[in-house]
């Protein structure tokens, strides 16, 4: 049998699904095979929004249909014959996955205690261990750890195995009484609390248009799926309802109102006022020519919905509309990933489960296990391009899922309006302009006295330090960002070389340069270098291999690293293998711990068949993870032809050697490149840390 793991709860309404969801991405970094069952579904829905949800993820292969067990009705009608449906078709499904998440019954928001003795009897019956979950809504930590005792008293009663108690909903400002109250009431257990979250229990501007019976006038259908956090009722000048305003809020107006839907169209404009979500007027009037023509001149997507209903009537449904988390909404799968990774002891909860890392890593489960890396130790990522759409949908991805903070540089008022007018959430981020006359006085004077010898001066410096790429560089050098990402619009030139002046090589590195690490289908390799030096000598060669090995370890990967040439072993001469065979050597005089082989051709690096005909007694020949090209050329050549041939996933350029991690971006990036960038930076980050932790420090007067 595999591992499974059964989440439940004893009422309705707890966002057990959440947890279910940011589990099922715990379990994909560690397992390539997940699936998911849901035991019962109702019988009066066409289709599970929960089963939805979970079968969308990207690392889930099944289909809705495969994910269901019995309706609601037939456990009424035939509970012998409903249970042994549920557990044969458990059965089928764990032949065929590592890991299944099952997701208990719903409820019709009261508690009922025989469906929860039902969901007690699946589990142990399936011999699956039990992560319940309890709503903290509305109630004090005395009164939660004792819904959390009745309910592990019942699964225990049944012989099933409550291995967590997860509280959700709960307030912010008393999760540490909560962690202690139900910690005191349910021994041996793992507990933790997650806070209620705006996001995810805000309906969508869909809801609220469908709730109101609304039209859409004008703006993006794309934006019907952003959620709508509070209401605004702007029956009061405009003015006031300017004050009024919050991120992402509906303004629901007078449909005879027409002075104030100008002036709600130019706040979202502004980049000065909160970002709505939706304007809803009602009253069934309609707007007047010459204000359409106005509002129609202005470019933007806020949807603006019309309703015949009355104000009141209107603020009433959308007060009473509900959300849940959905899979067409990525601000609430983004919010549901961070609160359970920010709030769950994922890692003892996997250790509970037994749960051990596959053999085999698919890009899908080294996405989420660096995403998991960069919100363990939260770093902060300077982002020089903030004006660039691209890197603003990015900032939106990565503060949504509190994988890094964000600093973005340009203009606050232009950044935010141009934020608003795409529909992006950075309210979270940083803005810091590169004008700022604090910033630029210490800067440049930094910049002068690091380049005192070549001769710059203050005014130089200033000048120079207004380029937003040695902006953001000199913020890396001052410790007031732990790495930069840029390159989405300026060349690799523009992006690196103020690293070369201002942060420079670590101690140990002759050269700064880089590898890609490849997402195959089963693995992940390292490549290097496959972007900055275009031919290095034997010692550059040694310094590579060694940075990429190092580089591996980071990123989690054994490094076994091999030496490419176009001869294996001693078959082979010629100035270009010699150089490859001296730089062998170099790095095994240099690193006898590391497993190095070299020269060796590529097939005889990644084919056993191979290796075990021309080098048999190697530990790389193979089975190497590390590939040191011998030129830019080959390098750069190779790592397209795998990726666009082999289909595999290039993360990077990632460069390596430089005291502070500075990452470059393809102009063509794409935002998943952006947002794998930044994790990639922030994990190096956190090593940078680690390293300078465990370094004796040198004083001033000692250098």
């Amino acid at each position: 049998m595999p591992h499974s793991v059964y989440i439940a709860s004893p009422e309705g309404m707890t966002g057990k699904s959440m947890v279910a969801f940011g589990l099922l991405e715990t379990l994909a970094s560690r397992s390539d095979r997940v699936g998911v069952y849901r035991p019962v579904v109702k019988a009066d829905h066409s289709r599970d929004y929960a089963v939805d949800l979970l079968t969308s993820h990207p690392a889930v292969d099944q289909a809705y249909e495969d994910a269901v067990g019995v309706d609601h009705q037939l456990l009424l009608s035939d509970p012998d014959a409903a249970h042994e449906r549920i557990l044969g078709r458990y059965r089928e499904l764990a032949e065929r996955y590592s890991m299944l998440v099952v997701l208990g019954s719903d409820y019709d928001d009261l508690a009922n205690p025989t469906e929860l003795a039902f969901n007690a009897e699946v589990a142990a019956n399936m011999g699956a261990p039990v992560v319940v979950v309890v709503s903290g809504l509305d109630r004090s930590p005395d009164q939660i750890a004792a819904l959390a005792a009745v309910s592990v008293g019942e699964f225990s009663g049944h012989h099933a195995a409550p291995i967590a108690v997860v509280v959700n909903r709960a307030e912010a400002d008393s999760l540490d009484a909560v962690q202690a109250a139900v910690s005191a009431k349910v021994d041996g257990a793992l507990v933790a609390v997650i806070p209620e979250s705006p996001v995810i229990m805000a309906p969508t501007v869909q809801q609220v248009k469908d709730a109101v019976s609304g039209t859409l006038l004008q703006g993006s259908s794309e934006w019907l799926d952003r959620v709508a956090i509070g209401t605004v009722v702007a029956a009061m000048s405009l003015p006031n309802v300017l004050s009024r305003l919050s991120e992402n809020c509906t303004v629901i107006a007078p449909g005879d109102r027409f002075d104030l839907l100008p002036g709600l169209v130019m706040a979202q404009q502004s980049g000065t006022f909160p970002s709505l979500s939706s304007i809803v007027l009602t009253g069934g009037y309609d707007v007047p020519e010459e204000v359409q023509r106005l509002i129609s001149g202005v470019r933007q997507d806020l949807p603006i919905i019309a309703t015949d209903l009355s104000t009141f009537d209107t603020a009433v449904r959308v007060a009473r509309t509900r959300g849940r988390l959905s899979a067409g909404s990525a601000q609430k799968v983004d919010a549901a990933r961070r609160a359970v990774a920010e709030h769950l002891p994922t890692s003892q909860l996997l250790a509970a489960l037994e749960v051990n890392r596959s053999e085999v890593i698919t890009p899908m489960m080294f996405e989420f296990e660096l995403l998991a890396r960069a919100r363990g130790r939260k770093k902060t990522i300077v982002l020089p391009e903030g004006d660039e759409p691209r890197i603003i949908a990015a900032a939106e991805s990565i503060l949504a899922r509190g994988v890094a903070d964000l600093i973005l540089l340009g203009e606050e008022n232009q950044i935010r309006a141009k934020a608003s007018q795409l529909g992006h959430d950075i309210s979270e981020a940083r803005i810091v302009s590169p004008q700022d006359e604090d910033h630029l006085q210490r800067y440049a004077a930094e910049y002068a006295r690091l380049r005192a010898k070549k001769g710059v001066t203050l005014e130089q410096a200033r000048e120079k330090i207004q380029d937003v790429s040695y902006f953001g560089t000199m913020m890396v050098q001052l410790g007031e960002a732990d790495g930069m990402v840029s390159g989405a619009v300026h060349s690799t030139a523009h992006t690196i070389r103020p690293s070369f002046e201002i942060i420079k090589t670590k101690p140990g590195a002759q050269i700064v340069s880089s590898v890609f690490l490849m997402a195959l289908e089963d693995r992940v390799l390292v490549y290097g270098d496959c972007a900055v030096n275009p031919d290095p000598t034997a010692e550059q060669l040694a310094d590579i291999a060694a940075q990429s090995a190092a580089t591996a370890e980071q990123f989690g990967i054994a490094p076994r690293v091999a030496m490419l040439s176009y001869s294996t072993g001693t078959s082979g001469s010629g100035a270009d293998v010699d150089k490859v065979r001296e730089a062998t050597e170099l790095v095994r005089s240099a690193n006898p711990q590391l497993d190095v082989e070299g020269p060796i051709q590529y097939d005889a690096a990644v084919d056993a068949s191979v290796a075990k005909t021309k080098l048999p007694d190697s530990s790389v020949a193979g089975r190497a993870t590390v590939f040191v090209f011998p030129d830019l050329n080959t390098g750069n050549n190779t790592y397209k032809a795998v990726q666009r041939s082999a289909g595999a996933i290039a993360i990077g350029p990632v460069l390596q050697g430089l005291n502070k991690p500075v990452n470059d971006l393809s102009r063509g990036a794409l935002v998943d490149d952006i947002i794998n960038t930044v994790v990639i930076t922030a994990i190096q980050a956190q090593a940078a840390d680690a390293e300078a932790a465990s370094t004796p420090s040198i004083s001033k007067d000692d250098a």
